[in-house]
């Protein structure tokens, strides 16, 4: 199957992320890879089973682990004269990008978490697949009732600076993240939590699609 390891190699002063994605994380994104091959081909018990084996009970621990209350790679330290968390009232109405802005931050960012380079998949896909094989792609409403895969590889429209900091929608300010990379920073800056401006280096580039090609096929149909 494909590779979607980066060999990326740039240092910065910060360390790049809360902690590195374990190699169950990519073998997921092969497996997810392989079953929407599976699934375009017509092989949908194949693709089943897939989805299911990219349900890792190493992916969720590692997820927690950054995005719990207690995390021991999440610390916070104080920075002088940063900006304060903003009363809803006094943050920019708009939060999110517009679809126009999101289909920028793809082409720019690719499917590929800026901070710690794995994998991601949109929503939009999650849905897609779940309501075509919804006993292989489970999503509840607890964490633990969600597929550990596409929980972790969650695509995520991350502001650098937090919106709740003031942070604007401006293409330089945000970044396409998994989802604990961004719920495990939350509104904290960057420099609050010891992590490098992912500004700094390029987007990792791979074969990696996010599995777009699933929607492709349907919207052409």
């Amino acid at each position: 199957m494909t590779d979607f390891l980066s060999d990326d190699t740039n240092e910065a002063s910060y360390r790049r992320c809360f902690r590195d994605p374990i190699p169950e994380i990519f073998d997921a994104a092969r497996y997810l890879d392989a079953a929407v091959s599976a699934h375009l081909a017509g092989q949908n018990g194949i693709a089943e089973e897939l989805i299911k084996l990219a349900d890792m009970s190493e992916i969720r621990e590692w997820t927690e682990s950054i995005w719990g209350s207690k995390s021991p790679y999440v610390k916070f330290r104080e920075v002088l004269n940063s900006p304060p968390v903003l009363s809803r009232d006094q943050r920019i109405e708009v939060r999110m990008p517009t679809e126009a802005e999101k289909s920028h931050l793809h082409e720019r960012d690719g499917y590929h978490c800026r901070f710690c380079g794995m994998p991601v998949i949109r929503k939009e896909i999650r849905v897609a697949l779940k309501k075509l094989y919804p006993n292989a792609l489970l999503w509840g409403r607890r964490n633990i009732e969600q597929h550990a895969a596409f929980q972790a590889m969650w695509l995520q429209y991350d502001h650098l600076l937090p919106h709740s900091r003031g942070g604007s929608n401006e293409l330089d300010n945000i970044v396409i993240t998994c989802a604990p990379c961004n719920f495990g920073r939350m509104d904290k800056l960057m420099e609050e939590v010891g992590i490098a401006d992912p500004r700094d280096w390029e987007p990792v580039r791979s074969s990696w699609d996010g599995l777009e090609r699933l929607v492709n096929f349907q919207q052409h149909r």
